[in-house]
């Protein structure tokens, strides 16, 4: 089994973060998109590549919840629990936004969309980075999203800054969103 933490093109990726850059790397069921959700010029640069609208907000992934923990104060524990419930899928929760995100993650809405991540690749950026990531398909606006780093390529050529090792996960559909507080399904996975 590969220790992704210390895979040199996995730390190579992290640093690219660091310093602002947008990466491509596999997730559960697709390739997204990265950066630090909070260089606002990274998170416009994903925003152009994707031709998509700011309003719409951006999901961000966690390698467990204390990641997220800036963006969970003033919930209970019970939603907390709910957050690390096994789904048996990937599970992207809207969270009420308490003001630790920024207005370009945000986006138009009153919440944050947050999931803790259990693709191996994603998670160890994750811990590498030493935080949440913005996680979004890779994929032009209306396209479907790309499910091989080839086609990430094809689809952004040299925009994005670095594409990391390895494969999607075992995932057939996009991650189910749920609302927290509501439970509400947003969007089946």
């Amino acid at each position: 089994m590969i220790n992704w933490c210390n895979h040199p093109k996995i730390c190579r990726a992290a640093t690219e973060l660091q310093t602002e850059g947008v990466i491509a790397y596999p997730t559960e069921a697709v390739w997204g998109l990265g950066c630090d959700p909070w260089s606002q010029s990274a998170v416009y640069k994903i925003l152009s590549l994707k031709r998509r609208s700011e309003a719409k907000g951006l999901i961000l992934i966690a390698s467990d919840i204390d990641q997220l923990a800036p963006f969970l104060q003033g919930l209970d524990e019970d939603h907390r629990v709910r957050m690390l419930m096994d789904y048996n899928k990937p599970v992207t929760w809207l969270v009420p936004d308490n003001g630790a995100a920024p207005n370009w993650i945000v986006g138009a809405h009153d919440t944050v969309a947050l999931r803790i991540t259990t693709h191996p690749v994603a998670a160890a950026l994750c811990q590498l980075f030493a935080g949440p990531l913005v996680s979004t398909s890779a994929n032009p606006q209306g396209l479907p999203a790309a499910t091989t780093g080839l086609k990430v390529r094809s689809y952004f050529g040299r925009g994005v800054d670095y594409l990391a090792p390895g494969n999607v996960g075992q995932s057939q559909q996009a991650s189910e969103i749920r609302h927290l507080i509501t439970s509400e399904v947003i969007r089946p996975g």
